[in-house]
């Protein structure tokens, strides 16, 4: 006989009747740290310009989208490029991407290869740092967060 029994902590978002979406969660968080991000980067750097709040969201989403299509294909095709910098190209990839969605999204611009690339790092580091600091306070200062189910079997007359 196998029993799987589920818990329902702060780790297993769903409760008890299967309400809410981790899934979605996750991405609207990671959405807004990127968004602060941006915002973070407009601020300090002057080659970076962001018309409002409302700018660096849709900025966000461009930059999720573009991630996601266009930043995998560009680095397998600089793969050469990338090995021998030993990935600092990568840096110059991101760039690229931030030069693209200036194009895409009135209200956010940059101007200069340097801001670029320098916006690119601390959009980086920034939206890794905040994604940081949101996952290690959902799982309560732990890096291994369990997916909230253990897995039993009963033997004999016990359960393991």
């Amino acid at each position: 006989m196998h029993i799987n029994i589920t818990r329902y902590s702060r780790n297993n978002r769903q409760g008890p009747h299967g309400s809410g979406n981790p899934v979605v969660s996750r991405l609207l968080i990671r959405w807004l740290c990127l968004t602060a991000a941006i915002m973070l980067t407009a601020y300090l750097i002057d080659g970076i310009q962001v018309a409002g709040f409302a700018h660096a969201l849709g900025t966000a989403a461009v930059l999720g989208v573009l991630n996601v299509i266009v930043r995998p294909v560009l680095f397998i095709l600089t793969l050469p490029i990338n090995i021998m910098t030993f990935g600092l190209f990568t840096f110059i990839i991101n760039a690229l991407m931030l030069k693209i969605a200036s194009g895409l999204i009135p209200g956010f611009s940059v101007i200069g290869f340097w801001a670029a690339v320098l916006g690119a790092l601390i959009i980086s580091l920034v939206n890794w740092l905040l994604n940081a600091i949101i996952q290690d306070s959902k799982s309560g200062g732990s890096h291994r967060a369990g997916n909230g189910y253990v897995d039993m079997k009963k033997r004999d007359d016990h359960w393991e």
